[in-house]
């Protein structure tokens, strides 16, 4: 008899242990199939989406139809077709496209052509903007306009100007607030053409005719 009680109890136990693993297998069953975690801490879920959402010619990304413009020149007067063709108050007439493209065309020239010698000065800086041929142009057209927009606004409380080079002008922007030195400073010649806000209003306004650019 003394034999049988072991046995018994290794049979009870084996018992207990199958029957917590069924019923551990139901209820996962019930739950669904869990999601394990993927290295990075996404579910295999989470990072079938992304890939729907990033590789071309998933389920859910759409290849029919091209968004780039294919030049960055032709986007900006793109957009700003759209938004005339979207305003029942665009008065065609008056419309000037082609302002907006000599316009565009004196930006690039500027951006990628000009030759710009940046100097500390007290207060600020001196820039030397020069170049030849239509480049020439594009910087006594563009580099006054600009100081008189950023002057006349007080903006950051930056005081600019212009002379007039015969290859050029020469650009001073100075502040009295030793913080705007250091900003004039670290904005250079080209930080200091992009700022304001008044760019794209300027060119929406130039497109309808309200300003005309000099040629």
């Amino acid at each position: 008899m003394s034999f049988r009680r072991p046995i018994q109890l290794g049979v009870l136990l084996i018992a207990l242990v199958v029957s917590g693993s069924v019923a551990l297998a139901q209820e996962q069953g019930q739950q669904g199939p869990t999601k394990q975690p993927m290295g990075n801490g996404m579910s295999n879920d989470q990072m079938q989406m992304m890939h729907q959402q990033m590789v071309p010619g998933s389920q859910t990304s759409d290849t029919t139809t091209p968004t780039m413009p294919g030049q960055d020149a032709f986007g900006a007067i793109q957009e700003i077709v759209r938004i005339l063709e979207a305003d029942p108050k665009t008065d065609w007439s008056k419309v000037n496209l082609e302002a907006l493209r000599q316009h565009l065309i004196d930006m690039s020239e500027v951006t990628l052509k000009a030759d710009a010698v940046t100097k500390p000065i007290e207060g600020g800086i001196e820039v030397t903007v020069t170049g030849t041929g239509r480049t020439v142009e594009a910087i006594q057209r563009m580099v006054p306009a600009q100081a008189h927009q950023v002057d006349q606004t007080h903006l950051n409380g930056w005081s600019a100007k212009t002379e007039p080079l015969p290859n050029g002008v020469l650009l001073t922007v100075t502040s009295g607030d030793p913080q705007q030195v250091q900003h004039i400073r670290g904005l250079g010649f080209i930080g200091f053409m992009a700022s304001g806000s008044h760019h794209q209003a300027h060119h929406l306004a130039m497109a309808k005719g309200e300003f005309v650019h000099s040629q």
